[in-house]
């Protein structure tokens, strides 16, 4: 991808994690954050992450001196290519904004909001200049290593301009989900939520520590997910006859009441159980420890997928040897 201007509205921990994104590819950023020592804290968040970008790779024009913090919101947006907004989780405050950046955006600029929640037709609703080029790109923490950003288009999305932000995103070297439709929560949060709500029924009921839930996952689906995604996982449970024979033997067991998909009411019991699991699994590790040991994880794991040559929304090709 030929170098872009790519500006970045909001720059708490997906912000940063965008602008680490575009400045490891070469991209020069104009960042905007109204909060007070906004700047500094990017700043020292590039810093320390820099050792494990030039490690995933970063390409010859990769430089921290490519990001500038505007003073204002159109100083960032007036020239840019692309727009990644990333204000709170806030459907008023993300509309106001979104309808600032719609006004002043050049019309070529795809204007994309990381929201974790929103459809993209919610978004748009405000925007009256350009309303078609307002989508949805939700990516995953953190951002400057994890490759999947959702892209979701409202009822005004131009499937163009979608086809455009695809090969945008493709060429940050992510991959680009272009979501069929839109659905509150998209499809990967939707997804964790589900695991989510069921592992806090399981604390709350006594039957597994946070500990124990971790090692179910990490240790067991979990491995299996990271390869092939929860279909194809079941795909090959069928044995040789896979999902027809899949479903056949175990399709019964769905209306067993195993699961318990109604969050549990967050009690002061429940949070303590939660909070003092996690502490003690945590130790006397730091998060920055913690997210170091991540980050490094996730290369390799990355690394691994990339060897075998299959990615689950691809097609598995034979091996060369």
């Amino acid at each position: 991808m030929t170098q872009k201007t790519m500006a970045v509205v909001g720059t708490g921990v997906i912000g940063n994690g965008w602008i680490a994104r575009f400045i490891a590819n070469g991209h020069h950023v104009l960042a905007f954050d109204p909060a007070e020592g906004a700047e500094e804290k990017t700043r020292a968040f590039l810093n320390d992450i820099w050792p494990t970008l030039a490690a995933y790779g970063i390409t010859d024009h990769a430089s921290i001196e490519n990001l500038t913090f505007t003073q204002t919101l159109e100083e960032a947006v007036q020239h840019a290519d692309l727009i990644q907004e990333n204000v709170p989780e806030r459907e008023d405050v993300k509309q106001k904004v979104l309808t600032q950046v719609d006004e002043i955006a050049p019309a070529s600029a795809i204007i994309a909001s990381s929201t974790s929640g929103y459809m993209p037709s919610v978004l748009q609703k405000t925007c009256e200049h350009c309303p078609e080029r307002v989508i949805v790109a939700h990516p995953f923490n953190p951002v400057y290593l994890i490759p999947l950003v959702e892209l979701a288009g409202g009822v005004h999305t131009d499937r163009q301009l979608l086809e455009k932000a695809r090969e945008m995103y493709d060429g940050l070297n992510m991959k680009p989900l272009v979501m069929s439709g839109e659905i509150d929560g998209h499809i990967g949060d939707r997804l964790m939520e589900a695991v989510w709500r069921e592992s806090l029924h399981i604390v709350n009921d006594g039957v597994a520590t946070t500990e124990e839930v971790d090692k179910a996952i990490v240790y067991g689906p979990g491995l299996r997910w990271a390869l092939m995604g929860p279909f194809m996982t079941l795909h090959l449970a069928g044995g040789d006859q896979g999902m027809a024979h899949m479903l056949e033997q175990f399709g019964p067991a769905l209306k067993l009441p195993w699961t318990r998909l109604v969050a549990p009411e967050l009690t002061e019991d429940l949070s303590q159980k939660v909070i003092e699991g996690t502490s003690s699994q945590s130790g006397n590790r730091s998060v920055q420890e913690m997210e170091r040991r991540r980050d490094r994880f996730l290369i390799k794991l990355m690394q691994l997928l990339e060897d075998e040559g299959f990615w689950p929304s691809e097609r598995l090709m034979p091996r060369d040897s």
